[in-house]
């Protein structure tokens, strides 16, 4: 068994402007996973950069509300709102709320810098 905690994780700025934690990673811990989770955060009035990854990515919203821009498509999300995103979309999400945006993230296959293009 593994056993962490969100306050035992680092936050940092990841490329795309978001304060990630990194819940659980296979490159970080002995892990059999074929993925990687993170928890995250984008601030009011912020807006994270247009990025793709080459994995897909589920996102689990948990608080505040904004905007998740996948292509050319945009949704409205809130606490309780789930998104996919395919291998290779652009996408990028809006906090046009009050609080802050909290968000699981799943990044199918794990999350790997050399797969992941910013700014696009």
């Amino acid at each position: 068994m593994v056993n962490t905690h969100l306050q035992r994780c680092p936050e940092f700025l990841a490329g795309d402007h978001t304060r990630l934690r990194e819940l659980l990673h296979p490159a970080k811990a002995s892990l059999a996973l074929g993925y990687s989770l993170a928890h995250g955060l984008l601030d009011p009035g912020q807006q994270s950069l247009w990025h793709r990854l080459q994995s897909s990515e589920v996102y689990y919203f948990i608080g505040g509300r904004g905007i998740m821009k996948v292509e050319e498509e945009s949704v409205v999300v809130e606490a309780g709102s789930v998104i996919y995103v395919p291998p290779g979309a652009k996408q990028s999400l809006v906090n046009n709320g009050t609080d802050p945006i909290e968000f699981l993230c799943l990044v199918d296959p794990a999350w790997r810098a050399e797969d992941e293009a910013v700014g696009e």
